[in-house]
């Protein structure tokens, strides 16, 4: 399916404060229950690097076209009050790329931090960052923790930004933290999954009930492994730099058609599953 980018703005008074909409934009805001949308999003933003590739461009543009995706999600989920929003930003294994890539993004980071700050303090989110905060460059550590002294106050949105983040490489944490803990007080008890949910980088939010994954590919990426043990998957085949407030809203409805059973069936129900679907197919 093919989604047209051109459609003509309106000015059209939307049920929640989203400033202007486009015609496509405002059919989809009208199906939309706003009572029942998700608590916690996450996305994998997958699909910078074809997106340049199919436009004969470095793989950086397809970087810096992403953060205007980026922005625009943020701003949407504030505004429609939804609790956290989670987006996959640099994964432990990124490391494997090029160095002027990971300079450049690391750089793009840093610089979205200071360009966004108004837009943050505008819509009352309040950032957090999960991952392995210590082992990133000092500048982006010190940019990291100012923007979160900067927001600490905020009570809206929560937006987590996962940086040199990994699934396993949480658990793993989450387990050293409860031993170091436990180290000398002789307790032989054994670990619940309360307790180690609450030595996770994501411990106070609740788990994510709808990821997004972007480009089609068909796999969590090591992305909030514990977490999303329930969360309904939407994917789709659009490439992040062109995943706009339309595809959000797309990815909205899809999540409110979903029945959530959480291992469970409905009486005089068959538990047959339906398979996940895949948008633009």
């Amino acid at each position: 399916m093919l989604h047209n980018k051109s459609h003509k703005t309106l000015h059209l008074a939307a049920p929640v404060e989203l400033g202007p909409v486009t015609g496509e934009e405002s059919l989809l805001l009208e199906k939309l229950d706003l009572k029942r949308l998700p608590k916690h999003v996450a996305v994998i933003m997958d699909g910078n690097g074809r997106w340049a590739q199919k436009r004969h461009l470095p793989r950086i543009a397809g970087h810096r076209s992403g953060t205007q995706s980026a922005r625009t999600t943020i701003e949407t989920c504030a505004r429609l009050k939804i609790e956290a929003l989670t987006l996959y930003a640099f994964s432990v294994e990124n490391w494997r790329r090029p160095k002027a890539e990971i300079d450049f993004l690391m750089q793009l980071l840093r610089e979205y931090l200071r360009k966004e700050m108004p837009l943050l303090q505008k819509n009352n989110i309040r950032m957090r960052f999960l991952g392995r905060i210590d082992e990133l460059p000092a500048g982006v550590q010190n940019d990291v923790r100012d923007a979160m002294e900067k927001t600490a106050g905020n009570k809206g949105m929560v937006l987590c930004v996962a940086l040199n983040y990994g699934g396993r490489a949480e658990i793993v944490d989450a387990m050293n933290a409860i031993l170091a803990e436990r180290n000398g007080h002789g307790d032989s008890h054994k670990v619940t999954e309360e307790q180690l949910s609450q030595h996770l980088y994501t411990d106070g939010l609740p788990d994510p009930d709808l990821l997004i994954r972007t480009s089609g590919e068909m796999r969590v990426s090591n992305f909030l492994l514990w977490q999303i043990a329930y969360a309904e998957i939407f994917v789709t085949e659009t490439l992040w730099p062109d995943f706009n407030r339309a595809r959000l809203l797309e990815a909205l409805l899809e999540f409110q058609k979903r029945e959530r059973r959480y291992g469970g069936i409905r009486e005089n129900e068959p538990s047959d599953e339906k398979p996940v679907r895949v948008a633009g197919h």
